[in-house]
């Protein structure tokens, strides 16, 4: 006899559960509660303070559904000290039998005064029965389909399976207590206990201390969570370093280096020789380099990589160049090219939008082994892309790429070596991987969530570089703006302007580039250039055929063209000195560092240069707070460390990390801007776990992270 075995579908609220990734049961006993209600006590009608939410108790004295001015419930509830009015514009029928008249009742919401009584709006009833209960009530966050009584349900049985037993080691409560900086003895409630009193806490407890997560039961998770962060970023440095990646050790006199170094136009800074020497002690070495390259707008990042590039290269082997976008790519192509094909380079150039014949032709240089260095975008990690010898690849503004595209190429790495008897034998080697962010990485951030990379900075600016004056203008002043365009092109200047949208949007009233470019380009009719050529404006945006981006880039860059109307494909990588002003439309849309970026496009010649942050209140009668806080941000300093310490204030972690996390827990609790002695702490506490207690490690990370521990090693 065959038995059929079924699976037995899930429900509406259990597809919800997993929506929200509540899959194990330590999984619902961290969903910890955004607020609490208090439904420990009861306050009579006549003590309720209006604006503050209560909860009421009494007897039901009248209902109706009335019509006008719009269909409502409205009920009537009589504690003995006054009256309130309990309205509701959507009900439920059950709402009805609850609300009867005569049943008592307990309602908790906020009460308001008007003209027509004291009223309590869409309150929470439900009958008087039964004891009050004696901890807060957890208000979780949910999605469509999964109501707070399920969530409650559900947290509360995971609370009580899951295993909560201390994965910290022997002693280390005590030895946190008496950290150095660390504030205090906060942290030594037991795991169970901490979870348990934030999920019911009793009503004697400050409720600021629970929403500004300093009660001692936050602190503990977030030494948890933070060490658990470490422990998985340590575990990937360790397991990278088990792994075999060549050994890039070129032969005496390393020729392509040193004709590089001659054909370069200027000298290195020291921070770009310090730099190029930590990156050239990790290509030598047989594991991977797994190494993140920072610097400001302007610091000298690309030759750093074309040197890493020929040390690859004097070694025999393959480099890639990734790029984010079409544009930011094809300037490194451009720069690359200039300096290394003089050198006897072949470079391979990969991009989405190339015709067959040419990508075919790529394609044969690649797998040939002619071409030794090959630039591109996300195409070059598509299966067609064969490597003969690849073992460096260098990835620009990494944030922008995501955790699958940064695994591709690092599985582009099957390369055949040979040994020293001249046979060919094939080995699964990692490449060595060289991280570029344009945006510098905060101190707190490079603790956590870059603790698995080895950080190089370049804190030092090519000499020559001009201060940029950086002006926050009212859009009503528009004309003056463009007076002052006027006036850079008289004198033989470029300049930039910078819009957010290609069209028109109803929900966000702004500009689009089309209409700015019109718009401009009748505004300076009769301007003069200073060599006398017609005044050209250019328009730039990622919706144009591949073609007509790079002729107008290429007319800009010559300095065929005055006045480039863009959107923000020209965020990074464009380079034109003799552009000496930026006008950056609806500034206040921007992120802080995107402001910067854009910045950072003028100010590369001798010329002083400035940068216009037009801004718009639109119907507002002032900015927003972060608004403000990010434009003063760029009017106070051109410094791209402060704005980077100013940006992790405003906005938190995801403007630096972009996808590096993707498909991993961000910090839940921990603040990086608080938690630095806790954060110094775990960073400490971790190797030490890893070394003396592998398997408390094992289980605290397995805890913390699940599978998501495999994202953080891209």
């Amino acid at each position: 006899m065959r038995v059929m075995l079924t699976t037995k579908p899930l429900t509406e609220s259990q597809k919800a559960l997993e929506k929200l990734g509540l899959r194990r049961d330590i999984d619902l006993a961290l969903h910890l509660p955004l607020r609490y209600e208090d439904e420990t006590r009861i306050v009579r009608l006549r003590d309720a303070p209006d604006g503050t939410p209560v909860q009421i108790e009494g007897t039901v004295v009248h209902q109706e559904v009335s019509t006008r001015p719009r269909r409502q419930l409205i009920g009537h509830l009589d504690d003995g000290s006054d009256s309130c009015v309990l309205r509701f514009f959507s009900f439920y029928g059950s709402q009805l039998k609850t609300m009867a008249v005569g049943q008592r009742l307990r309602a908790r919401g906020e009460i308001k005064g008007g003209f027509l009584g004291r009223t309590m709006l869409h309150p929470t009833i439900k009958r008087a029965e039964g004891d009050l209960p004696t901890a807060l009530t957890p208000v979780y966050p949910t999605v469509a389909g999964l109501p707070q009584a399920y969530l409650r349900k559900a947290v509360l049985g995971g609370l009580a399976r899951a295993d909560l037993s201390d994965t910290f080691a022997p002693g280390d409560l005590e030895w946190l207590r008496h950290a150095p900086h660390h504030p205090g003895p906060t942290a030594l409630w037991q795991l169970r206990q901490a979870l348990e009193f934030l999920h019911h806490p009793t009503p004697d407890v400050s409720i600021d201390t629970l929403m500004d997560h300093s009660h001692p039961a936050w602190q503990r998770l977030k030494a948890e969570e933070l060490l658990a962060q470490q422990l998985s970023q340590l575990q990937s440095r360790r397991e990278r370093a088990a792994l075999r990646a060549p050994a890039l050790q070129p032969q005496a006199p390393r020729a392509l280096r040193a004709a590089l170094l001659q054909a370069l136009p200027f000298a290195l800074t020291q921070a770009q020789e310090r730099v190029c020497a930590e990156i050239e002690h990790d290509l030598s070495r047989p594991v991977p380099m797994h190494r993140l390259l920072q610097g400001d707008v302007g610091a000298g990042k690309t030759v750093v990589a074309a040197l890493a590039a020929v040390h690859c290269m004097d070694a025999g082997w393959q480099c890639a160049v990734m790029a984010p976008t079409e544009i930011l790519a094809e300037q490194h192509f451009r720069k690359l090219v200039n300096w290394l094909e003089p050198l006897g380079i072949t470079t391979a150039w990969l991009t989405g939008t190339q015709k067959t014949k040419e990508r075919r032709s790529m394609l044969a240089l690649i797998e040939s082994g002619e071409a030794h260095l090959v630039v591109g975008t996300h195409a070059i990690i598509q299966d067609k892309v064969k490597f003969h010898r690849l073992a460096l690849a260098i990835i620009d503004e990494q944030h922008r790429f995501g955790v699958a595209q940064r695994l591709a190429l690092r599985k582009k790495m099957a390369v055949s070596d040979s040994d020293e008897a001249g046979e060919s034998s094939t080995h699964g080697h990692e490449p060595h991987l060289l991280m570029m962010s344009a945006t510098p990485i905060p101190r707190t951030l490079a603790m956590s969530y870059y603790a698995d990379l080895d950080v190089s900075t370049l804190d030092e600016l090519p000499p020559g570089r001009t201060p940029i004056i950086t002006r926050v203008v009212h859009e009503a002043r528009r004309d003056e703006v463009i007076e002052r365009i006027r006036a850079q092109i008289s004198q033989g200047r470029q300049v930039y302007w910078v819009c957010p949208l290609i069209e028109e949007s109803e929900a966000l009233d702004l500009s689009n580039a089309t209409q700015t470019h019109a718009d401009l380009a009748e505004a300076l009719q009769g301007t003069q250039r200073a060599d006398g050529l017609p005044v050209l404006i250019g328009l730039l945006h990622s919706r144009m055929p591949s073609e007509d981006k790079k002729a107008v880039m290429a007319a800009f860059t010559a300095g065929l063209m005055s006045v480039l109307v863009s959107t923000t494909v020209i965020e990074v990588g464009v380079d034109v000195p003799n552009a000496s002003l930026m006008v950056i439309e609806h500034a206040e849309r921007f992120g802080l560092s995107q402001l910067h970026q854009l910045r950072g496009r003028v100010g590369r010649g001798a010329a002083a240069s400035a940068c216009v942050l037009l801004y718009s209140t639109g119907d507002a009668p002032r900015l927003g707070e972060a608004a403000r806080a990010r434009l003063k941000a760029m009017s106070d300093t051109n410094d791209g460390f402060e704005i980077a310490r100013r940006d992790l204030d405003i906005r938190g972690p995801g403007e630096f990390l972009g996808a590096r996390q993707s498909g991993a827990a961000m910090l839940r609790f921990a603040d990086l801007a608080n938690d630095t002695a806790l954060l110094e702490w775990a960073r400490t506490e971790a190797p030490r776990l890893w070394d003396q207690h592998p398997q408390l490690a094992a289980k605290h990370v397995a805890r913390w992270m699940g599978t998501k521990a495999e994202y953080l090693k891209a």
